[in-house]
């Protein structure tokens, strides 16, 4: 009768990576998110064709996330109106790219830089609208907003000295207030 207990797997042993097994998993994985920015680039193309849209798209890699910017004579349709479009493709390609990755990847779906221009014009707007609420030692209650939206307001405020915000309202009425220090709490606007 043989002895098993050398060639079963042994519980508490100690594995070691060594740098030869790092590298491998490395480039495994950079295949991997290679692999998975190609498909997330022909589902959102398979997607602008069914809409009609004549548009390219080009990856490129930010940290963590894998940006796919859609270029062409009518990105611009891709876009929609106040992103909604590229919100809209872009919940649909996570949903559809991600349904099976063990390790799901955030990607975002870009055209032109129009999601940095938005964000620095929200900063804008909350440091505007910050200002005016301090002045005027009245609450300011902003548009409805998506949740990203909302989400860069309250970043962008969170170091501002003299107001602090908070979002009411349900859903799609769903508003940030922006509440000077020390002030009542009523709207205004």
């Amino acid at each position: 009768m043989a002895d098993d207990r050398d060639q079963a797997p042994r519980e508490g042993a100690l594995l070691v990576d060594d740098d030869e097994s790092r590298e491998r998993k490395a480039k495994r994985s950079r295949d991997d998110d290679e692999a998975l920015a190609d498909e997330a680039a022909n589902v959102l193309e398979d997607l602008l064709d069914i809409m009609d849209i004549d548009a390219d798209v080009h990856i490129r890699e930010d940290g963590d996330r894998i940006v796919l910017d859609v270029r062409g004579p009518e990105a611009g349709r891709a876009i929609g109106k106040k992103g909604q479009t590229l919100d809209a493709l872009q919940f649909l390609l996570n949903r559809i790219v991600n349904r099976d990755a063990d390790e799901q990847r955030h990607i975002i779906v870009d055209s032109g830089d129009y999601r940095e221009r938005h964000d620095k014009s929200l900063a804008n707007l909350a440091e505007r609208e910050a200002k005016r609420a301090i002045q005027s030692g009245r609450t300011i209650t902003l548009q409805p907003m998506s949740a990203r939206d909302r989400r860069v307001i309250h970043l962008s405020l969170a170091k501002f000295e003299g107001v602090t915000t908070e979002s009411s309202g349900e859903g799609m009425r769903r508003r940030i207030q922006i509440i000077p220090t020390g002030a009542p709490r009523r709207s205004r606007r």
